[in-house]
């Protein structure tokens, strides 16, 4: 367990192993989600869009009937021709 203060204009410093864990750098950006337990995570605000994104579109190739790559590059290529 790590603990560090808050400074003066809220900002905490996220200890060196968590930020290789979580793949952040300078710049890199993170999101606090509270879960349904009570507790507060913080996540990799990028991996938290891909996240998003994959749920959204769960279930919507096999929808379409998407069974491969090769229909999937079908799809763009009428797409395009249209």
């Amino acid at each position: 367990m790590e603990v560090t203060k808050i400074s003066s204009k809220g900002q905490v410093t996220i200890p060196i192993e968590f930020r290789k864990l979580l793949n952040l750098t300078e710049g890199s950006k993170v999101a606090f989600v509270s879960g349904d337990d009570g507790r507060i995570y913080v996540v990799n605000s990028s991996y938290l869009a891909l996240k998003t994104a994959q749920d959204a579109f769960r279930g919507e190739a096999d929808a379409l009937g998407l069974k491969n790559e090769d229909d999937v590059l079908e799809l763009i290529r009428s797409t395009r021709e249209d």
